[in-house]
Parts: C-alpha cells; structure tokens; sequence
C-alpha cells in the first residue's frame, strides 16, 4: 500500500472526521457510481473546481481505488477494514455488498488531470509553477472552470501571466466564438507549441470543403497567432542551438585542450587520453563518495575538492605513462599509437576490476541542479552553463601558463627548435614530463566536467577521443586559439546539423568537411611557427 495511502489520506479522514456534513453535494458525487462515463467525467470536473480539501480527497481516493459504492449509491471511502460515508464524514466497518468503483483509462486521464490542476491552489510557489509549466501542455476545456478559479486567487505575477496562457488555451475548445476568439487573441505572445495543433485545426478544411472554424475573423486570428507562434519558435529554437552547441563546444574544449598539449606541442598520438579524461571522472565519483560518508552536510563542495584532485591524479598518470613508456617512443609515432592503444587497455580493465563494469552516478551539486528559463520556454541548465564558463577558465588558465610562466618559455622553446633548446641548457626530458603531465592533467579536468553532464563508466573516453582528435587538427597542430575555435565551432556546426540531418549524419557531414579541409589547409586553420614546422 502507497505511502499516500498509510498516512496522508487517513490524516485526512481524521482531519474531515470532524465535520458534521459533507462539504461536497451529494447530487455531486452521486454520477461517480453510476454507470454513465461521460457523467463520472462530469462529476470529476465538478469536483476539481471546488479546489479544497474534500475535492482532494475524494479524487485521491478515486485515483487510488479506494472509493467504493454500495448499491443504493451510497459512496465510500475505504482504509482497510474501515469505510468512511462521503454523505455524513462517518466511519463504520464494511457495508453489505460494499464495491469498488471501477476507473478505466479515460477516468483515469481526467482524475490525474483534475489532481494536477488542484496543485494549482498549493501554498508552495514552485509546486504551483511546475503544475502551470505541465497544464501548458495539456490544458483542455473542462479544467477551464479550474484553471479560472486558480487564476482569479493567484497573486504571483509570473504564474498570473502563465495562467492566463494556459486558460486561453483551454478555451480554444469551447463552444462560445467569442470565448474562442479571445483565446486565440491572447494566446499570440505564447510560445507553446502544444496549442499548434488545435491552431492548426482552426485553419483546417473539413470533409465537406468547408472550414472546421466556421468563423471568419476567428480564422483570421489564428492565422496571425500561427504565424507569431511560428516565427517565435524559430527564435527559441536558434537561441537554444547555440547555448547547446556552446555547451557541446566547451565539452569539446575540455577533451581536446590536453590532447592539444601532449599531440600538438610534442607530438605524440596518446590514444589513452580519453582513458585519463574517465580517470578524473572516477575520481570526481570517488570525491563524491567520500563526501557523502565522512562530511555528507558539505556534500555540495564535492566538486570544489574534485577538481583539484583530478587534475593531480590524472596528471600523476600521464607522467607516470610518459617515464615509462611514451619517452622511449618519441619520433616514432605509430609505435606510440600502438602503445598508448595498449595503455588505455590496461587503463579500461583497471577501473573495470576496482569499480565494476557498470556506469556509477555523479550527482550534480544543488547550485548546479535547475536552470533559468529565457525566451518563454528555452531552459538553460546551470550545469552547462557552469561548464561553458569552466572551460574558458581553463583555457585562460593554460594560455596564462604557457606564455607568462618560464615551463611555458621553456616549452614553446622545445618545441619549436628541441635541440638548440637542449643546447643552450633546458632540460628537455623534464619539460617532456611535466608537459605531458600538463596535457593528462587536463584531460582529467575534462572528465570532471563530462561527470555533470552523464553517468560515469569505464568507456567514457572513448566517445570523445576521434572528436578531439579532429578538434586539434581542424583548429591546428599546437595552436592553443585554434582549439578554441575549432570546438565551438565543431559543437555550433553539430547542433545546427543534428535536427536537419540527425546525429549520425550531422558527424558523417563534419568528418568529411575535415577531411577536405586538411588536403586544402594541411596546417589547420592556424600553422605551427619555428623549426618545428618545417
């Protein structure tokens, strides 16, 4: 038995058990145990607009299947092997020949419409704004009495004017032109695109040749609030292609501003970078965890702490690669493509052996959680905003490091003429360390921001390695403002392709575009200045 069912609706039972007489009439309530369903649904409707108390309990307890009816008509409403009379608010033990009363889907559909039109009337703000936010998709004209009364005793501004939306489109339907032409006259600031369809048929010719809207000018008026819609939803859809292709981009970013470090300043094809991006993911989880066991009243710094520690411990990793492995292999790069290969390997069984091969969840912070609402219904995530505004610190971050710090003189030194830099005293196998350090420690950064947007598994690199391999060369082999460019704009390109082409075609169409423009521009968009690039 439902939680509803064990301690709510019996605390409202003991709540009404006080009141001498039913506030709901009889002659109200009596259609829900006939057998007429187009009565039931009119007693439903009846009800919902009381918006109180007893309103409530008695289409939870039709929801539930607890409101029984004996066979003169009498209803009830049972809790085990008590019954309460919905006549006179008594309780007795079971009546002779008690029933339930039977909801098919229909009644269903309407009684959850009614439950979701009384949240209307809720003390809390946001249950009553979720509950707009929901009728505006589905608003028909029987809540139009309820959306009404709701509208009539709401004081906030915001969900007043989303109210008046929500009842314009509930009359739509009706039956009075006037009220119908009002509807659609005010439902022309709307950017709803559920009310497309009844606009639409207004519009529509009927089997006989004649127009569905028998009305001239209210044609005339749906016409133009069509064409407002329209135009509104192409906005919408734009603005909201560029927030996602800019959160796409910055994702990009994040995967392909290491790899542009470790493949563009050194050289090296490290098929193991998404490997150490799924290393700081996991670390991000193992952060989260620990929070939640030693200091779970802080569980909201999870990620402040998880940043720091990705980037040391994927960092750690890819010197570790680089003292070991990678060192040896400089110059030959299809045996370090063979060996970091073999390295993200090893790096997937690993996590797999220590955290199962299941995706574990990383739980956005609270001020993470949500977004903001623009343009009437475009909602921009905080998570993504927050990762959009990450990456450009981490590439400020970088830039600063390689241009205003002496291991980033020392590393444009190396690598744009290794030996005069050896010549002249740069120890250059350490700068190869800690530059490939530099680059894994990013990569790890780049799976703490891919842990907010998803689940966390032992193939999470995998999904980004070739699209930040194309970051890097579209942008420009060791141009740090050529990955920039390249992501956002691969990301934009993306988002704007996906919904003519679909996902799959929209990267087939990116890949074959890189491909032309290399054997036009092998450098990139920006080429590699020194001896380097000869």
């Amino acid at each position: 038995m439902s939680l509803f069912k064990k301690i709510v609706l019996p605390g409202l039972l003991c709540l009404h058990a006080v009141i001498a007489s039913a506030a709901i009439d009889p002659a109200v309530l009596k259609p829900l145990a006939g057998d007429d369903p187009d009565a039931r649904i009119a007693a439903v409707n009846q009800i919902a607009v009381l918006a109180n108390q007893d309103a409530l309990k008695v289409l939870t307890a039709l929801k539930n299947d607890t409101l029984y009816a004996t066979p003169d008509g009498q209803l009830y409403i049972v809790d085990n092997d008590k019954a309460t009379n919905l006549a006179n608010d008594k309780t007795t033990p079971l009546p002779e020949g008690i029933d339930g009363i039977t909801v098919n889907n229909r009644l269903r559909a309407v009684v959850d419409d009614a439950l979701s039109g009384l949240k209307l009337f809720s003390t809390d703000r946001a249950l009553r704004l979720a509950a707009v936010l929901e009728l505006q998709k589905s608003a028909s004209p029987e809540q139009a009495p309820l959306i009404t009364k709701a509208l009539t005793k709401e004081n906030d501004p915001e969900i007043k004017s989303l109210l008046q939306l929500v009842a314009a489109t509930a009359n739509l339907q009706s039956t009075d032109p006037l009220v119908r032409k009002a509807a659609v006259i005010a439902l022309k600031d709307s950017t709803n695109a559920n009310i497309k369809p009844a606009l639409q048929k207004m519009l529509d010719m009927g089997p006989d040749g004649k127009p569905l809207e028998p009305d001239e000018s209210i044609r005339i008026e749906a016409a133009n609030t069509m064409n407002a819609l329209n135009s509104r939803i192409v906005r919408t859809e734009f603005a909201g292609n560029l927030f996602y292709g800019a959160s796409l981009g910055s994702v990009l970013l994040l995967t392909a501003l290491g790899l542009a470090i470790t493949f563009g300043l050194m050289g090296i094809i490290n098929m193991a970078h998404g490997e150490l991006m799924m290393i700081g993911a996991y670390t991000t989880y193992v952060c989260q965890m620990a929070f939640r066991h030693f200091l779970p009243g802080a569980i909201d710094a999870y990620l402040i702490v998880a940043l720091p520690a990705a980037f040391i411990v994927a960092g750690t990793v890819g010197i570790v690669l680089e003292r070991t492995v990678i060192r040896w292999l400089y110059g030959r790069p299809l045996e370090t493509l063979l060996a970091t290969w073999g390295i993200s390997l090893m790096l997937m069984q690993a996590v797999r052996t220590i955290f199962g091969a299941q995706n574990v969840e990383v739980a956005n912070p609270s001020w993470m959680s949500g977004g903001v609402t623009v343009l009437g219904s475009l909602v921009l995530s905080y998570n993504r905003i927050v990762i959009i505004f990450f990456a450009l610190f981490v590439v400020l971050a970088v830039w600063l490091i390689l241009n205003k710090t002496r291991l980033g003189l020392f590393v444009r030194a190396v690598t744009q003429n290794r030996r005069m830099a050896d010549c002249v005293g740069v120890s250059t196998g350490k700068i190869d360390m800690m530059t490939f350090g530099l680059g894994s420690g990013i990569a790890g950064l780049g799976g703490v921001a891919l842990s907010q947007l998803g689940n966390v598994g032992p193939d999470l690199g995998q999904s980004y390695i070739v699209d930040s391999f194309m970051v890097v060369v579209l942008g420009g082999v060791g141009q740090l403002i050529g990955t920039v460019i390249a992501a956002l704009g691969l990301g934009e390109v993306n988002k704007f392709l996906e919904p003519v082409a679909g996902a799959v075609m929209a990267k087939i169409t990116i890949l074959v575009f890189i491909i032309v423009f290399i054997q036009k521009r092998p450098q990139g968009l920006f080429a590699m200045k020194g001896r380097s690039a000869e």
